[in-house]
C-alpha cells in the first residue's frame, strides 16, 4: 500500500497525496497531540507537514515507508514548532505556559541526545554494543546474558563498563 503512494507523490499525483494524508494525518495528529498536550499544536504541525510532505516530494525515499517519513518530518515540525510558542510566550511576558514549553523541549533535547548515543553504541564492537543491548533494550540480567552468550559475568560486566565509560565520556564532550 504504502510502496505504490510514494511514487504517485513524487509523480505530483494529488490522488495519491489525498490518500496518504486520509491514511496518516489521524495517526501524526494523535502522536504530536500525545507529546504536546496541545490540540492547537497538533493541528499545526498535521498541517505543516503535509505542506512540507508535498514542498519536499521529489526528495522522498522510494525505499522507505512513507509513514517513517512523515513521523521524521511531523517530529521535526513539532520542534520548530515548540521552538516558536516557547519564543512567543516569552516575549509576552513569560505566561504560566513556558515552564511546560521548556520542559517538553528538554525533552526533546533528551531524545536528540539518545539519538547520539544510539549512534556511539553503533560504532562499537559488535559483541559489546550486543551485551549492552541485552541489557538495557531487552532487560536481561548480567547472568543471564554470561549465560546465552557463553562468557563471565564479569565479561558482561566488562562490557556495560566500557560502553557507559564510553558514553559518559561522549556526554562530555558535547556539554563541554
Amino acid at each position: 500500500m504504502d510502496k505504490e503512494i510514494v511514487p504517485g507523490i513524487m509523480a505530483d499525483d494529488l490522488t495519491a497525496f489525498n490518500h496518504a494524508y486520509s491514511l496518516y494525518h489521524k495517526q501524526i495528529y494523535q502522536f504530536i497531540f500525545k507529546k504536546t498536550q496541545s490540540e492547537y499544536i497538533a493541528t499545526e504541525v498535521v498541517q505543516l507537514c503535509f505542506i512540507r510532505l508535498w514542498e519536499k516530494r521529489k526528495t522522498l525515499n522510494e525505499d522507505t515507508a512513507l509513514n517513517i517519513q512523515l513521523f521524521g518530518m511531523a517530529r521535526q515540525v513539532m520542534i520548530d514548532e515548540l521552538r516558536k510558542e516557547t519564543a512567543r510566550l516569552k516575549y509576552n511576558n513569560g505566561s504560566s505556559q513556558v515552564p511546560f514549553t521548556d520542559n517538553l523541549m528538554a525533552m526533546i533535547e533528551s531524545r536528540d541526545m539518545l539519538k547520539h548515543f544510539e549512534r556511539e553504541i553503533e560504532s562499537m564492537p559488535p559483541m559489546r554494543k550486543m551485551v549492552f543491548n541485552l541489557s538495557r533494550q531487552n532487560g536481561l540480567s548480567y547472568a543471564e546474558i554470561a549465560e546465552m552468550l557463553g562468557i563471565s559475568t564479569k565479561t558482561v560486566e566488562g562490557h556495560i563498563g566500557k560502553v557507559l565509560s564510553r558514553l559518559k565520556s561522549y556526554m562530555f564532550t558535547i556539554l563541554m
